[in-house]
């Protein structure tokens, strides 16, 4: 029992670090792919748009492929459109083909919605089966996905390679990660009728909704996850356009926010134990507020790039730490989790997008004050996410 349960909380390090890879080869390349497809910022987010539309269909219809399907299939499905989207990527840019980017785009969305609502669902089973935190250090693995391929394309980028074969490479590079450890997740987990918890679920789907308390939560999840998102999906082009730096520089920029929510994720688990979640989380949403800030208003380059791995610690426990909140109490705790996980998915995958035609309109550093409000109002709201223990029922 233990072995197995080791083996399936390796693969799903490896299928956590997958999408963190994928996500931060496309984004170290969005200057390049921008000028390949010769889009202004505006047309920019019209492109991210595919990346919108994959997603809300991914992280909406997740949870009924892993009714019906399970963890396995479903995390599987959404990993090979991942790997897919690379390529369609990478030839939408060779072409000049802002369409086929998009198109691109949207699988990504698609596969990284279905694949992170079921690998979620799954570690929070592997963490209740375990008895111990374990979805802060698979975020952790997402966050250091992020991190080597931010630098591979930093390489890459500075060494003059084109996108294609970079995006070409790390999409056939995962092949073998989904091959070699697809069969330590088991079948039929999260599958309709496979557990109490999931009929308990079934039985109360818009409950949830309706409480003050996941809504709360949402809002936090919503503001740290789009905080999250901007940076994966503006920061280079934001660094480029905004404060003067290249390409090259851009990628190695965001190497430091990936790195500074590497760091946080995997060390995370004492700070919480120790601090607790509101001190943790108020005190991540103020060093993140901080650094946007600088980012926004700073005049001088330097600062602003050091400014970002005070954005990367901001904005590295908020989804974590939202998800184990929802999971508190016994009833109705797996429908509070997935609810809270759409919406921090939606802001993480959706949000950003949005945010290129505001900065088409104002600018890129003016869109981002949006994201340091909310940020600011999450730090305000942090007490929603006291350890909420649900009372016994009076006979």
């Amino acid at each position: 029992m233990y072995e197995q349960l080791a083996r399936r909380k390796h693969a799903l390090f490896v299928y956590f670090f997958i999408p963190g890879l994928a996500l931060a080869t496309w984004v170290t390349r969005t200057p390049a792919i921008r000028d390949g497809i010769e889009a202004s910022i505006a047309q920019m987010g019209l492109v991210l748009l595919g990346l919108s539309i994959g997603s809300m269909t991914g992280v909406l219809g997740a949870g009924r492929l892993v009714g019906r399907h399970g963890t396995r299939w479903t995390s599987l499905l959404g990993l090979w459109l991942v790997l897919v989207s690379l390529l369609t990527m990478g030839l939408g840019t060779v072409l000049g083909q802002q369409l086929i980017v998009a198109m691109g785009l949207a699988f990504f969305g698609l596969g990284m919605g279905c694949a992170e609502i079921a690998i979620n669902i799954d570690g929070a089973e592997v963490e209740r089966q375990s008895g111990e935190p374990v979805l802060h250090t698979l975020h952790g693995c997402f966050s250091l996905g992020t991190l080597v391929g931010a630098l591979l394309g930093y390489v890459l980028s500075n060494g003059g390679v084109h996108v294609a074969w970079h995006l070409g490479a790390v999409a056939f590079l995962i092949i073998p990660m989904i091959v070699r450890f697809w069969k330590h997740i088991p079948e039929g987990t999260g599958r309709a009728g496979q557990s109490p918890q999931t009929a308990e679920a079934a039985d109360r789907p818009a409950n949830v909704w309706n409480d003050p308390r996941v809504l709360l939560i949402g809002l936090i999840v919503f503001a740290m996850a789009l905080s999250e998102g901007a940076a994966n999906d503006w920061l280079p082009i934001l660094m480029v356009d905004e404060h003067g730096f290249s390409q090259a520089s851009g990628s190695l920029i965001f190497v430091a926010f990936a790195a500074a929510m590497t760091i946080v994720r995997f060390g995370g688990g004492q700070l919480l134990r120790r601090f607790g979640r509101v001190t943790v989380m108020r005190l991540c949403a103020c060093l993140g507020a901080l650094g946007i800030a600088f980012v926004v208003f700073g005049s001088h380059p330097a600062l602003a790039a050091a400014a970002v791995f005070l954005w990367g610690i901001g904005a590295s426990l908020g989804f974590p730490v939202a998800l184990s909140a929802a999971g508190d109490g016994g009833e109705g705790a797996a429908e509070r989790v997935k609810a809270v996980a759409i919406i921090g998915y939606v802001a993480m995958l959706v949000g950003p997008p949005m945010l290129g035609f505001l900065g088409e309109a104002h600018g890129l550093r003016s869109a981002m004050l949006l994201v340091l409000a909310l940020v600011l109002v999450a730090a305000v709201i942090a007490p929603a996410l006291r350890t909420h223990v649900t009372p016994p029922p009076r006979f």
